[in-house]
C-alpha cells in the first residue's frame, strides 16, 4: 500500500513542487522498501537475519531523513512557489492512509511473531501517518498566504523522521528477536 501511496504522492510532487511532500514521499518510498529485508529475514527464520533487517530499517529511515533535510535546506535557499494546493492536501491524506494500513499490518504481525523489527516498523509507520498530515498543513498554510510554511513543515517532518530513527534503533538495539515485546501506549 505504501508503494501505491508513494507513487500517487510522486505525481502530485511533480505538479506542486512541495518540499514538505517530497520529505514525506522520500520517507514513504524508503518505508516501502523495508518490507523486502524483513520478508527475507522471516523466510530464513534467522535471529541474525532479523536483527540485520531491523538495522536496515533504521538505516533506511536515517537516509530518508538526510535526503529530506538536504532538500528542505535547498528550498529555504531557493524558494519555489507551490501550485495545485488541493492535490497537495490530498497527497498528504493518501500518505496518511497508506501509512495507517502499513502500521496496522506490521505492528500486529510484529506482536504476533514477537519481532522487534516489525514492531519498530509498525510504530514508525504509525507516526509517519501523522507526518503525512503535515503535508496537508503545509498546503493549508500556503493557501492562507504563508509561502515559507512549506519548507518549515518540511523541516518539521525531517525532525520527526530523525526521532523515528532514534526510536526504531532503540527498539532494535534493546530487544532480541523472539523476546516478548511489551505493549506500548498506542496499541494498534
Amino acid at each position: 500500500m505504501l508503494v501505491v501511496a508513494s507513487l500517487l504522492q510522486l505525481a502530485v510532487f511533480v505538479l506542486s513542487g512541495s518540499v514538505a511532500l517530497l520529505a514525506d514521499l522520500i520517507h514513504n518510498f524508503g518505508d516501502a522498501s523495508t518490507a523486502i529485508p524483513l520478508g527475507i529475514a522471516f523466510f530464513m527464520r534467522s535471529v541474525r537475519a532479523e536483527k540485520t533487517a531491523g538495522l536496515f530499517v533504521v538505516a533506511t529511515i536515517f537516509v530518508s531523513a538526510c535526503v529530506a533535510l538536504y532538500e528542505t535546506i535547498q528550498r529555504f535557499i531557493h524558494p519555489q512557489e507551490l501550485s495545485h494546493l488541493w492535490a497537495l492536501a490530498l497527497a498528504g491524506i493518501i500518505g496518511f492512509l497508506g501509512n495507517e494500513i502499513a502500521a496496522f499490518i506490521r505492528y500486529r504481525a510484529g506482536k504476533r511473531l514477537a519481532s522487534p523489527a516489525l514492531v519498530a516498523d509498525g510504530n514508525h509507520a504509525r507516526v509517519d501517518g501523522f507526518v503525512s498530515l503535515g503535508v496537508v498543513a503545509s498546503a493549508a498554510l500556503v493557501a492562507l498566504g504563508y509561502p515559507r510554511a512549506d519548507p518549515i513543515v518540511g523541516m518539521a517532518i525531517t525532525l520527526v523522521i530523525l526521532k523515528i530513527t532514534w526510536d526504531s534503533w532503540w527498539t532494535i538495539r534493546n530487544t532480541e528477536p523472539g523476546e516478548m515485546i511489551e505493549p506500548d501506549d498506542h496499541e494498534h
